[in-house]
């Protein structure tokens, strides 16, 4: 399953003034909180020490990271079970909240999403909320399992 890919997002109503990357900000910001709370599959672990280095010591933006390593692409094999769970319920476009929290958070008084900048500080303000939903998510469906921090 490919949840996002930043290609999707160049055509049509992309800003013209951004590059490539800011279609991946928002994605990337997500796959980096995924990746830094303990969702990344065995692949990331294995595959990509040095790039996940780099983002655990903040050298590369998330956004950077998922367009760089991930080639701008998010899917399933990128996560363990639990995180594709919560990501199949929270991150979908279509019916769960992700965008729209990340819009309320990070978008207000921007003319598009993209144009968010692919920041920690924009990170450090997502990351207490997606902590939220994760723990909210986790209730409802009675895990009590917590991923190494």
């Amino acid at each position: 399953m490919k949840y996002d890919d930043a290609s999707w997002h160049y055509g049509g109503n992309f800003p013209h003034d951004l590059p490539p990357i800011a279609g991946a900000t928002h994605t990337g910001m997500f796959f980096a909180w995924a990746l830094l709370s303990g969702f990344g599959s065995s692949f990331h672990l294995e595959d990509f020490p040095v790039g996940l280095s780099q983002l655990e010591k903040r050298e590369v933006t998330p956004g950077a990271y998922f367009f760089k390593f991930l080639d701008g692409k998010f899917v399933h094999s990128d996560l363990n079970e639990e995180g594709n769970a919560f990501t199949a319920s929270y991150f979908d476009f279509q019916t769960g909240k992700f965008l729209a929290d990340y819009e309320a958070l990070l978008g207000k008084g921007l003319s598009e999403l993209y144009y968010v900048a692919d920041t920690w500080e924009n990170f450090d303000l997502l990351k207490p909320l997606l902590d939220s939903r994760l723990k909210e998510w986790r209730e409802t469906r009675g895990s009590q399992e917590t991923p190494d921090n």
